[in-house]
């Protein structure tokens, strides 16, 4: 059966790819849920089986945002303890957050999701590790927003088993056992890993943080994950106060920590590592081991500057994280590109710290290294899945800009007049095409309410 095709055309494309190559005005072709073509000028004439043409005249097309950590669950938790550090933050919260069940995380999946998506986000990944007992499905409930929301997904399977009373942060009754929270990460990934190049939902292997996991459980994790061939994610480096933890719990900081329990590795992930000396960065390049760089989370909670140019230079891969939006109440991706470049400005490096093709390699193809998928997404190639936007750039807030990219990175956040997951339109002029945004809205603020109703009543 002959492909169905999409073109789009008269479009400023940055490609992202190896060679960072960009045409002022060019065009795409899609066929069926791949790139089939990309370059400049007008496309290809006769191509056949044509189902729709989109005149991109106005717009920046770049690959789909990446986002590589977040926690939905947060999503009905928004605007609480503003002015706390991690620490503080964490133990003010999990009280509540220990009450979730699954109506509320399949509502805060659906708010994160939606909020991402019509923002440009093409894949997403949600690190979820708060799994009280009696909450129901939760793995199952957040997977299924996501596959309703038509965005491309990656499922961390957190897990906590340090409550209280062992020395964590976590109340007792919000964390696992060790078999506990072994056995059900390894039916999640039974049940819903997809390793095809096609895959629209995988999942990783990810116990919480060193603060609220054994390290029997960080060792049997890794082992678990390699075992089934999946991703491994967890929290390192947050804040100073992690790695005092980490020194009076372990007697090392926490790389040598990660290094020992096997949690370094090309198959490896970590969000934020903020606080990284020469060494520590040295030994994530010799092993590949990846970063989620979560800037406006990072600040939220006072938490410091990762030095993302030095981690660029040592060839650590890098991408971007929204965080949850309890510590990043907006929730999107697309204002993290401005985020990162500014906040890593302030830094050691100053003006030379990124710049705006930088920033938009980390989210995109950054982002897609980090989730294992650089084959796959993260460029606009041919042959690679056809997940991208068309971002509008001859509006008000970006017409007097002369560089596309720029006014992407550096200007307001870019109306979405089309996004696209492997190959199917999801977001057209802002709105989602796949869910009733203001359903979503409502259904949120009901389930944010029951929580704090039933927090209050403990």
């Amino acid at each position: 059966m002959a492909a169905s095709r999409i073109v789009i055309e008269n479009c400023a494309i940055a490609t992202v790819d190896a060679d960072d190559t960009e045409y002022a005005s060019g065009y795409v072709v899609v066929a069926d849920n791949r790139i089939e073509a990309v370059g400049a000028g007008t496309a290809p004439a006769h191509l056949e089986n044509v189902v729709r043409r989109i005149d991109g005249t106005g717009h920046l097309l770049t690959p789909g945002l990446v986002n590589t950590h977040h926690h939905f669950y947060q999503w009905i938790t928004r605007g609480l303890a503003t002015d706390h550090n991690l620490f503080n933050w964490l133990v003010a919260l999990y009280p509540t957050w220990a009450r979730i069940d699954a109506s509320m995380a399949k509502a805060a999946a659906q708010g994160s999701l939606a909020m991402m998506a019509r923002g440009g986000v093409t894949t997403a990944m949600d690190h979820h590790y708060v799994y009280p007992r009696g909450s129901g499905d939760l793995s199952g409930a957040i997977i299924g927003a996501a596959r309703d929301m038509g965005v491309r997904f990656t499922l961390a399977r957190g897990s906590m088993d340090r409550g209280e009373k062992d020395g964590g942060l976590p109340p007792d009754f919000a964390v696992e056992t060790l078999d506990g929270a072994l056995a059900a990460t390894a039916e999640t990934v039974d049940q819903h890993h997809d390793a095809s190049f096609d895959s629209m939902t995988q999942v990783a292997v990810a116990p919480c943080s060193p603060f609220s996991v054994s390290t029997e459980l960080m060792k049997q994790g890794a082992e678990l994950a390699r075992a089934k061939g999946v991703r491994l994610h967890t929290h390192g480096s947050e804040t100073v106060e992690e790695e005092k933890f980490c020194h009076e719990l372990f007697g090392m900081g926490p790389t040598d920590y990660f290094e020992s329990t096997g949690w370094l590795g090309e198959d490896v992930w970590m969000a934020h590592c903020v606080h990284m000396n020469d060494s520590d960065i040295a030994a994530f390049a010799r092993t590949k081991t990846g970063v989620a760089h979560c800037p406006s989370s990072n600040a939220r909670l006072a938490a410091g500057i990762a030095r993302v140019p030095d981690m660029l230079k040592s060839g650590v891969p890098v991408g971007l994280g929204v965080d949850g939006t309890a510590s990043n109440e907006s929730g999107e991706l697309h204002t993290e590109l401005r985020n990162a470049l500014l906040i890593n400005r302030l830094g050691a490096h100053r003006e030379a710290a990124l710049n705006a093709r930088q920033a938009l390699r980390l989210g995109t193809f950054g982002g897609a290294q980090v989730l294992g998928r650089a084959e796959q997404i993260g460029s606009i190639e041919a042959g690679k899945l056809a997940d991208f936007v068309l971002w509008k750039v001859d509006g008000i807030g970006h017409s007097s800009i002369a560089d596309p990219v720029t006014a992407l990175v550096f200007g307001a956040a870019a109306p979405v007049t089309a996004s696209f997951v492997n190959g199917q339109q999801i977001v057209e002029h802002n709105r989602l095409l796949t869910a009733d945004e203001d359903a979503i809205a409502r259904v949120a603020r009901d389930e944010a309410q029951r929580l704090a109703r039933i927090a209050a009543a403990d």
